[in-house]
This record gives C-alpha cells, structure tokens and sequence, in this order.
C-alpha cells in the first residue's frame, strides 16, 4: 500500500498515474521503484544476514501481510526485525504512532518516507509497506512487494527455522506463478480496481473479471485443501490476504457485493482452514484492516464511520476441510509461538 507525498484525494494513494484530468483517472498499481533483492549471494549489494534489516509493515495491508505470514512460516523472527505502523497515515506517509515518542525504536524514524528519503532524496514516488530497511544505513533496500515473499523463500533459507516448511517448492513453481498470476490481476488488485473505479463500465469490468475468478478458485478448492499440491505454498498466503479482508471491507466498501464470502461453501471454508493454520490467523488484524480502509479512503466513504461488523467470532468455527486431506507445512512443522511483542492487540483479534 502506498502512500502520495503531497496532498491529494486519498483514495488515490494507491495509484500510480498519469498526467490526466482526476475526473479521468482510474486506478492503476505502479511496480516498486525499488527492486533491490536481498540474497543470499548479495548480488544486488544487499546479503542476508541475521539481524541486519528491518521489515516494516502495516497490519491493515494486505500486500504487506503475505510478508508477516511468511515470515511467520520460515521462522525468520529472530533474523529480521519488525515495525508495524499506524493504519491511519497522512500524506507525510505511513507512522510509527504505535511506538513510544511516535518513532520507531530501531530506526528512529517517525515516517517511512524517511527511509526513502536516505536512498533516494527526493523521491518522488509512494510510500508503499511491505518495504525493508537497512538498519546501519537507514535506508530502503526494497519494497518490492511481489519479490519480497519469494526471496524469503528461496534466498534466506540459511536462517530458516528448523522445520520451515518450502512455500515455493521448485517442481511446483511453473504451477504456483499460474495460479499466482490470475489470483493477483483479478482478485489482489481486482477488488481495488472495483473500488477505486471512477466510470461503471470500469466497475463492471472488474467486478465481473473478480467474481468469475472467485468462481474458479472456489471449483479448484472443492477437490482439494490447498491450491497447489497437497502443502501450503506461496499461492495459499497471496489468496489468503484478499479472502480474509473480503466481508470486512472488499464486499461493502470496494462494492464486491454479488455475495459474501461466507456464501461460499468452498472459500469460506478455506479461508478459516488457513486462519485457524498457526502463521496466518494470529497475524491478523480486524481492526487496523477496518480501521484503515474506512478512515482513509475518505473519497469512498466520507463519513469515516467503521462498521461494527461483521461479527469476528465465526473465524475459530469448524470448516471440515481436513477430509480433503493435505499437510499444512509438508515435511515440516507448524511455527511456534508469536514472539513477546508482536501479539495482534486484542482489539483487532478475532474471538
């Protein structure tokens, strides 16, 4: 999620465009201007190494949440630090409200457009979470938000838990970037391009290619637990961070209203499989996702009133699922404990 370095309606933070008339403009997603990788080679002037860099995160994001699950899954709490800003910004970017003094205590910024500023002064691009910081430095290594979760996978492995499971198994990969690749233009971006079109026919278009895509998933998932093979992979976690935010805010605020997730036998008995799945569910914050959608996207709802709903307590309810068979982390095992810090407050948890 990104946020603009001026002032401008906010329900073009997301938007990366071009210079046309705003009554014209409709949503488009800007790829990440900074696309350092961090490897395990350190090709890119960046290596893995514990304790090095920060993950900055935004809990109401669902781009940043695949990186705080799959973090969670391959157990690099220990090796990779993290911030959580405030889901409220302002157009001096993402905050850290959150912490003691408004700053982060490991970087000693009081915005992430601060980082971005030690890489590149002036930058004039949006403030997007997930994004890395180099902690020495202060700077922005990457907020490649696409990258970011694979090269977890495959590039940190050194400083996998024991027992991590592989989220981007290599004789599943050519699958997996299929599935992915729909499930990111029809239905991670999709819903934002229903909710942020500024002409009907660009609604319609969206909302018709999202629900046919939903339709989809919901055959494949009927046969089988997860979305490709018999573990979880990268796939499950990009699916699992629309369908989680889908009756809070993408059914009503975004107008992806032909029906409930909750309507649906097979997604919505997925989507409480993987909530109920240690690594995905305990990152989850309901409130911080409301909270941000409703306040922030005052061009969408001027009133900056949230919902009280929907009711949180159906997340822990049985979903059957495990007669599909499957094994969650393969050979591994299920991620430990969330680290004494990092609990989701009570707030935004669901009960």
């Amino acid at each position: 999620m990104q946020t603009l370095r001026t002032l401008r309606e906010v329900t073009e933070l997301n938007t990366a465009g071009q210079e046309t008339p705003r009554e014209e403009k409709e949503f488009t997603r800007s790829g990440p201007h900074f696309s350092d990788r961090i490897t395990a080679d350190g090709r890119d002037g960046w290596p893995v190494e514990a304790g090095r860099y920060r993950l900055v995160v935004s809990r109401a994001c669902p781009w940043a949440s695949r990186a705080l699950i799959s973090r969670r899954l391959l157990g690099l709490e220990p090796a990779l630090s993290l911030a959580v800003t405030d889901p409220i910004q302002d157009e001096r970017s993402w905050r850290f409200t959150l912490d003691k003094g408004d700053r982060d205590p490991v970087l000693g910024i009081a915005f992430l457009s601060e980082a971005y500023d030690a890489r590149e002064k002036e930058y004039p691009g949006g403030v997007s979470v997930p994004a890395i910081v180099d902690v020495p430095s202060g700077k922005l290594v990457t907020n490649d938000f696409q990258r970011l979760t694979l090269d977890f996978a495959t590039e940190w492995t050194a400083l996998h838990r024991e027992g991590a499971p592989d989220l981007y198994p290599e004789e599943h990969r050519d699958e997996i970037d299929e599935v992915m690749e729909g499930v990111y233009q029809d239905v991670n971006n999709g819903v934002y391009l229903a909710g942020f079109a500024k002409h009907q026919h660009t609604y319609e278009d969206a909302y018709r290619a999202l629900f046919a895509r939903l339709d989809r998933l919901s055959e494949r998932l009927a046969t089988r637990r997860y979305l490709v093979g018999d573990t979880i992979t990268e796939a499950d976690i990009r699916l699992f961070t629309t369908l989680v935010r889908f009756d809070a805010v993408y059914n009503g605020h975004f107008k992806c209203n032909r029906n409930k997730l909750s309507e649906d036998r097979v997604l919505w008995g997925y989507v409480r499989d993987l909530f109920q799945t240690p690594g995905f569910g305990d990152t989850v914050d309901f409130d911080h996702i409301k909270r941000h959608y409703y306040q922030v996207h005052t061009a969408v709802n001027p009133t900056r009133i949230v919902p009280v709903g929907p009711d949180l307590s159906v997340w822990s309810t049985p979903h059957g699922r495990e007669e599909l068979g499957g094994r969650p982390f393969g050979d591994g095992t299920p991620p430990g404990p969330v680290p004494p810090g990092e609990e989701v407050p009570e707030a935004g948890r669901a009960r």
